[in-house]
């Protein structure tokens, strides 16, 4: 009967779907400089305030030589940290321990020979809904 049980907590376990947090990337025909624009209008459009812009794709291309890479990973690549009041509040009292996730991220990025992407992270728990609404909301307001 112990066995029968194992096996049936290992096939219920293995047939579960996972939940993992997810790239979404969604593409634009703009430039890059015009899709920065449009994402900075679309969060502070919105009353946000944008804590800090990391030039991620800058740093990288600059350390590249010293880290011994020939390798470019991106023409441009600048990400978004931001917060909302209203959403933070509602998601932690949802579970505190989204703090861990905030402040939200937008990343504007663009890759040798490929068209520009705008993107954030899908958060996979129930309880960042609002958060995933609200970061996917301002990416398709940026893409217009």
């Amino acid at each position: 009967m112990k066995t029968i049980l194992s096996v049936a907590t290992l096939v219920a376990t293995l047939s579960a779907p996972a939940l993992a947090d997810e790239l979404r990337l969604t593409p634009t025909s703009m430039s890059f400089d015009d899709a920065v624009f449009a994402v900075e209008s679309a969060i502070v459009g919105r009353g946000l305030v944008i804590d800090y812009t990391s030039h991620t794709g800058d740093m990288l291309e600059r350390t590249r030589g010293d880290m011994g890479s020939d390798v470019v990973l991106f023409t441009a690549a600048d990400i978004f940290l931001f917060c909302s009041a209203n959403v933070s509040r509602q998601v932690m009292e949802a579970d505190w321990q989204n703090i861990a996730y905030c402040p939200y991220a937008i990343q504007v990025i663009e890759r040798p020979g490929e068209g520009v992407m705008i993107g954030y992270m899908h958060r996979s728990s129930e309880t960042m809904a609002p958060v995933n609404d609200l970061l996917a909301s301002i990416i398709e307001e940026a893409s217009m």
